[in-house]
């Protein structure tokens, strides 16, 4: 991991699902460059588990549902009284389940939905009034499938679609405003979102031989781009959706000759 020396320092970040894989590589990132982090998710226990390691006077924790409107209020609110400003928003809670739409039940729309549109789409919102005061960054976790469709995971795509559209969005109402937003788009990532999934050692041999660089993203490489576009490195990058995926949507989706 290659770290940026106070990169962040002075700088208040707020992650969202940061108890594991991406989130917890973003959270571990902004602390080593010197920023006062907010870890947010909706396991209080995993959370405290990575801000237990991190510099206890530069970090803290809020248990956090971010499909519940007034807790994402309340948790803005606690961010901003805990280190009295805001300067980055990590919007990267997700949750996905596979099937077709003939197939997937409404309770998994309802779920996905809930947390993957309305969670950065309200936190965003919440949080605007405060990045606009300090110039900040919003970097949204989407994904490949928001950029094209991936088979038996109709709600996820349409998911992280919305949150693609919704980085252009805000990106073209408050750049004015001096605030950036931009997303990262990732494959596959060894994550334990994935864990499951990868378990199927054809499906990774699958996704594997489809991806240039022949392997599956980690949460690092992931990480490292969304510290990136948050940084003052970005400062004229604005409304950008970054594949992060070994050049797999290079493709056409075409055999090899």
């Amino acid at each position: 991991m290659t770290v940026f020396k106070d990169r962040f320092l002075g700088k208040v970040a707020l992650v969202t699902g940061c108890g594991s894989g991406i989130g917890e590589a973003v959270v571990r990132r902004l602390s080593a460059e010197g920023a006062q982090v907010v870890l947010a998710g909706h396991h209080l226990g995993k959370i405290k588990a990575v801000a237990d390691s991190l510099p206890a006077e530069r970090t803290a924790c809020f248990e956090a549902d971010v499909s519940k409107l007034d807790q994402i209020e309340h948790l803005v609110e606690f961010a901003v009284g805990r280190f009295g400003r805001l300067d980055v928003l990590i919007n990267n809670a997700g949750v996905s389940a596979p099937g077709t739409l003939l197939e997937g039940p409404e309770s998994d729309w309802r779920m996905i939905s809930a947390v993957n549109i309305d969670g950065p789409l309200f936190l965003s919102r919440a949080a605007l009034p405060h990045l606009i005061k300090t110039r900040g960054a919003i970097v949204n976790t989407a994904s490949v499938s928001g950029l094209a469709g991936d088979w038996n995971t109709a709600y996820y795509n349409v998911s992280k679609g919305a949150v693609v559209n919704l980085t252009r969005t805000l990106a073209l109402d408050h750049g004015a405003d001096g605030v950036r937003t931009n997303s990262v788009c990732p494959s596959v990532v060894e994550t334990p979102m994935t864990a499951e999934r990868r378990e199927d050692q054809a499906f990774v041999q699958r996704m594997v031989d489809r991806v240039p660089m022949k392997r599956l993203a980690r949460p690092d490489d992931v990480a490292a781009a969304i510290l990136f576009l948050a940084s003052d490195d970005a400062a004229f990058i604005n409304g950008v959706n970054l594949p992060v995926d070994g050049g797999t949507t290079a493709s056409t989706g075409q055999a090899a000759f």
